[in-house]
C-alpha cells in the first residue's frame, strides 16, 4: 500500500485527486493539507510514502515546505503537483530533492504512474515541461541548475545499443522500468540494466538527465 499526504490549498481540486487515489487498491490517502506549514506539520504527524505538494499556496509555498520536508525527511518522495510551468521554479525544485515535477493538467493515467514511479524510486517529470526545460538549458542566458538540471554526458548516442537506444526513448516519457518493461517486452529486471548501462556509457546520473538527453538527441523521436 502506497501511502499518500495531499498537500494543496485548492480543496476542490485536492478533493478530485483524493477521490481518484482511493479508487485505486494498492494507494492510501493518509492526509490532507491545506498549506505548506500545515503540511510540514502533517508530514510529522503521519506515515506517508509519497507526498503530492502544491507550489503556490499561503502561510508557506511549496519550496519553502519542500526545503523543511526533505532536512527532515530526506527519503520521501516530493511530487510537486501544480499549474506552474517556469522552468526555474522546475529547476529550484529538483535541487531542493523533489522526486517529479507534474503539472495539474496532465491525465489522471499519468498521475497515477509517476506516484507509483516516485515510490519506487525513480524521477518523473511531465513531458511538456520536460520539452520545455530541455530548451531552456540551450538558452545561453542561463539555465536551472541542480540534480538532473543538465545532460551533461557528452558522450554520442551511437555507443548505445539498438535495445538501449529504445529504453531511453521511453524514459523521455518519464515511465517507469515496469511501464518500459511492458512496452518492449523484456523483463523489467533487464530493463533496469540497460537503464545503468545508459547511464554509464552516457556520463549521466539520473533518469531525469537521461530524458534530457534522450529529447536533446531527439531519440524520443524514435518511439
Amino acid at each position: 500500500m502506497i501511502r499518500i499526504l495531499l498537500i494543496d490549498d485548492h480543496t476542490l481540486f485536492r478533493s478530485g485527486v483524493k477521490a481518484l487515489l482511493q479508487r485505486q487498491p494498492d494507494f492510501e490517502v493518509v492526509g490532507e493539507a491545506s498549506d505548506g506549514l500545515e503540511g510540514v506539520k502533517l508530514v510529522e504527524q503521519v506515515e506517508a510514502d509519497v507526498v503530492l505538494l502544491d507550489v503556490d499556496m499561503p502561510s508557506m509555498n511549496g519550496r519553502e515546505a519542500l526545503e523543511q520536508i526533505r532536512e527532515t525527511h530526506p527519503n520521501l518522495a516530493v511530487l510537486m503537483l501544480t499549474v506552474s510551468e517556469d522552468c526555474e521554479t522546475l529547476g529550484e525544485c529538483l535541487k531542493l530533492g523533489a522526486r517529479g515535477y507534474l503539472l495539474k493538467k496532465i491525465d489522471q493515467e499519468f498521475l497515477l504512474r509517476a506516484i507509483r514511479t516516485a515510490y519506487n524510486g525513480e524521477s518523473v517529470i511531465s513531458p511538456q515541461m520536460m520539452t520545455k526545460f530541455v530548451n531552456k538549458l540551450a538558452d545561453p542566458e542561463g539555465s536551472p541548475k541542480g540534480p538532473g538540471a543538465g545532460a551533461q554526458g557528452g558522450q554520442d548516442p551511437n555507443v548505445l545499443t539498438k535495445r538501449e537506444r529504445q529504453t531511453l526513448a521511453w524514459l523521455s516519457r518519464g515511465v517507469s522500468n515496469k511501464e518500459i518493461a511492458r512496452a518492449l517486452n523484456l523483463a523489467e529486471s533487464t530493463v533496469k540494466v540497460h537503464v545503468q548501462s545508459i547511464l554509464r556509457k552516457l556520463n549521466l546520473t539520473s533518469r531525469v538527465q537521461a530524458a534530457i538527453y534522450a529529447i536533446e538527441h531527439k531519440i524520443d523521436k524514435e518511439l
